[in-house]
């Protein structure tokens, strides 16, 4: 399994990367598979020290990705709790497929990001991510979105072979963007 730890505004000693190594290797009792695993350690300046680390852990496991972020007064405590939201989430998607009784498991996309900008500046591009576009159902690409716990989700439909946008409304329904091409 490729294990890469990062970290903001916090040094990564060797403990660290130990302790979260064998926390992530518990969730192959889980989840079979998970060759790759990303964890984000930041550590913000806060008043409140509840929410002083936090941590975020993403996994790919056979194409698919899921990700989990906590926060908590201590850098073992925020990965803890990050892991158990993720064990969670793993037992919620095994469910799932094993109650629809499907044998196909949705091949990810990647993960989207929302950029955030600074106050008092103009809003620009910060962030440039680049992923792999797969080809899949409307109902795929949602229960993608949801894994990942994204308002918005791009896709290739198998449908019509053009990328669709499928996003989350206030309502709590979903809506689907499917583009028209001006030819002229």
């Amino acid at each position: 399994m490729d294990l890469q730890v990062f970290g903001k505004n916090v040094d990564i000693n060797d403990s660290i990367k130990d302790y979260a190594k064998k926390k992530i290797e518990k969730l192959t009792r889980y989840l079979s598979g998970i060759n790759e695993s990303k964890i984000e350690i930041t550590e913000e300046k806060t008043k409140s020290p509840q929410d002083r680390f936090t941590v975020q852990i993403t996994i790919r496991s056979r194409g698919n990705l899921m990700r989990a972020e906590e926060k908590a007064p201590s850098i073992n405590l925020a990965i803890d709790d990050t892991v158990n939201a993720l064990a969670r989430q793993i037992s919620r998607y095994k469910g799932k497929f094993e109650n629809k009784r499907k044998s196909v498991v949705p091949e990810p996309t990647g993960a989207v990001e929302k950029a955030t900008n600074e106050a008092n500046t103009l809003p620009g591009i910060v962030r440039v991510k680049r992923f792999l576009v797969k080809s899949m159902s409307i109902q795929q690409a949602t229960e993608q979105m949801e894994l990942l716990s994204h308002d918005f989700f791009l896709f290739l439909n198998d449908d019509s072979g053009v990328l669709n946008l499928i996003y989350r409304r206030k309502d709590g329904n979903y809506g689907l963007i499917e583009p028209e091409l001006d030819i002229d």
